[in-house]
């Protein structure tokens, strides 16, 4: 929704004023100029990028048209699910959730939280370490290192939609040029028409110019940093269920562990302690 709404704040902004200023808003429309501009970018696009990224990008453009899913209420719902099952590895023994680490989508512990439990990477990350931890006696340190490396893997490898994404924007002012450059051509091999006409193909070769900036730095690019805002919140989350994990490992109750998680997470999103403690008693009550 705030996509379009920017997006029409660019489009508003720029064309009103241009015609507050007494331009003529018709002479912009110029479709073969969107042509070069848009497919030497398309296929500068294909060019640099494997499938795989390519596919990427297809699925994170869609996602940008929706709200962020990382709210207050999730991390609550997250901290919780963790709070449950480090409860009843501390009364019954680490064993008893070896049933549900391996069948997380079946287990009644998980399947409890269902905004959690549907997102298979993020369960995938809690089940494995919990797995690690159901294992035996493991160094913290080593966990905490694998952990980073694997947070660091999943952060790098989705932050490349948003690398692609802005090196297309990138050079959209450089392909503008182009255009432009190309419309100069062209009226330079029609210096016999009337000035009227000349001042008009300069006008239109102007406009590629003027596209590839707009284009440029006002639609692709604010999509690769949309894209990068979503993957550093996805980052905190599973940062969020390291600290709470590894304070686990290191003795901590339950309680005191999922309070170290809460610590991690943004201020805007973090709920406070006791917003904390009445939603895990609550859940725990049910």
């Amino acid at each position: 929704m705030f996509l379009i709404i920017g997006y029409l704040v660019v489009i508003g902004s720029v064309i009103g004023g241009f015609a507050l200023a007494g331009g003529h808003v018709a002479a912009l429309l110029q479709p073969v100029e969107l042509l070069m501009i848009g497919g030497a970018a398309l296929g500068a696009f294909i060019v640099a990028n494997p499938m795989k990224v390519i596919k990427a990008v297809v699925t994170s453009i869609p996602q940008c048209m929706k709200g962020s899913k990382y709210t207050k209420a999730r991390y609550m719902e997250l901290l919780a699910l963790i709070y449950d099952t480090l409860s009843k590895a501390r009364k019954e023994g680490l064993m008893s959730i070896e049933a549900d680490i391996d069948e997380p989508h079946e287990s009644p512990l998980f399947t409890k939280y269902e905004n959690v439990s549907k997102d298979h990477h993020l369960m995938e990350f809690i089940t494995d370490y919990l797995r690690m931890m159901v294992s035996g006696n493991l160094n913290a340190l080593e966990i905490e290192n694998l952990m980073d490396n694997e947070i660091d893997t999943h952060h790098h490898e989705a932050m490349v939609p948003s690398h692609a994404v802005q090196t297309m924007a990138d050079g959209m002012p450089a392909f503008g040029i182009v255009a432009a450059v190309m419309g100069v051509v062209h009226t330079m091999g029609s210096v016999g028409r009337p000035p009227a006409e000349l001042g008009e193909m300069i006008a239109h070769a102007l406009v590629g110019t003027f596209l590839g900036i707009l284009l440029a730095y006002g639609f692709i690019g604010p999509i690769a940093k949309l894209i990068e805002v979503k993957v550093d919140e996805a980052t905190k989350e599973l940062q969020c269920v390291k600290v709470t994990l590894l304070a686990s490992m290191q003795g901590y109750a339950p309680a005191i562990a999922v309070e170290f998680g809460r610590k991690v997470l943004y201020s805007t999103e973090r709920p406070t302690f006791l917003e904390l403690e009445a939603h895990v008693k609550g859940k725990k009550a049910a």
